[in-house]
């Protein structure tokens, strides 16, 4: 089990950028092609930037042409939640952080094998640590 990172709003808007914060604590959205990380190439760990839990390798990470980073697995079945997302008239499936809540993006059903599925995640709400993909953070 994920243990859970609480914060006061206040602690996560003290320690986020503007955009951070808006993003993974208000649920917003970046523009397509417009925040980090959507054309890293690189091998790495992305972790959640609100918390530092990983959540993708760069090994997942592949080009879906949608301007954002695109992954078809997070690193553990247990690093993500998934939501019903009913907003903007439409229905879907978010992704927060399992540890801290933070809105990462939304997961659809039309990405590459080996899933099937495309993890359509916010930059903005990820950092990434060049190298090679940790495989004891997977824990």
């Amino acid at each position: 089990m994920t243990k859970k990172v609480v914060r006061t709003d206040a602690e996560w808007q003290e320690m986020l950028t503007p955009e951070q914060y808006r993003v993974a604590r208000r649920h917003g959205t970046e523009r397509a092609f417009t925040g980090p990380h959507w054309d890293e190439k690189r091998d790495g760990l992305y972790r959640c930037v609100c918390c530092g839990a990983p959540l993708f390798e760069g090994a997942t990470k592949y080009d879906s042409g949608t301007g954002w980073p695109s992954f078809y697995a997070p690193v553990a079945g247990e690093a993500v939640d998934e939501h019903d997302d009913r907003s903007l008239f439409m229905r879907r499936t978010e992704v927060r952080c399992a540890a801290c809540d933070a809105h990462l993006g939304h997961v659809f059903p039309d990405g590459p094998a080996p899933t099937g599925l495309r993890y359509c995640m916010n930059g903005t709400a990820l950092d990434f640590e060049p190298g090679s993909d940790r495989e004891e953070d997977k824990d």
